[in-house]
């Protein structure tokens, strides 16, 4: 098994932008014109140039204001401070700033289409600070 991780963007070049220089993902290909592959994560990054108003999943339409969803990324930083201010200047909205945890700290984050991110920079105990003793 593998994973890919899909996320529509309502403008393929402003999503190209926008996850190149908040993360520093590398193009690697393109497919036609709505459709990118980014590397540099452990798993690849397919943006989806999808309207908004066009049919999502379950009946849904795709918007790209501040939305939920129970998926999410949760990208692990070496260094949250400035792992936040690089996503924040490439155009995120910080939603909830840093903050310790007992796994490390934590940032919420949206990108400028409204899909949610976390940054998480892990202490050495990561999770298992979280398991009963």
């Amino acid at each position: 098994m593998s994973l890919m991780i899909n996320i529509d963007v309502p403008d393929l070049e402003a999503g190209v932008r926008f996850y190149t220089e908040a993360f520093g993902l590398r193009v690697s290909r393109r497919f036609g014109t709505g459709f990118a592959e980014l590397l540099g994560w452990p798993a690849p990054l397919y943006l989806l140039a999808k309207a908004s108003g066009t049919p999502g999943a379950g009946g849904d339409r795709r918007r790209y204001d501040r939305h939920w969803t129970p998926v999410h990324p949760d990208i692990v930083v070496d260094d949250l401070d400035p792992a936040v201010a690089r996503a924040v200047e490439a155009g995120a909205l910080l939603e909830a700033a840093a903050k310790d945890a007992p796994y490390g700290r934590i940032a919420m984050l949206a990108d400028p289409f409204g899909h949610g991110f976390c940054l998480v920079q892990f202490n050495t105990r990561g999770y298992d600070a979280l398991l009963d003793d």
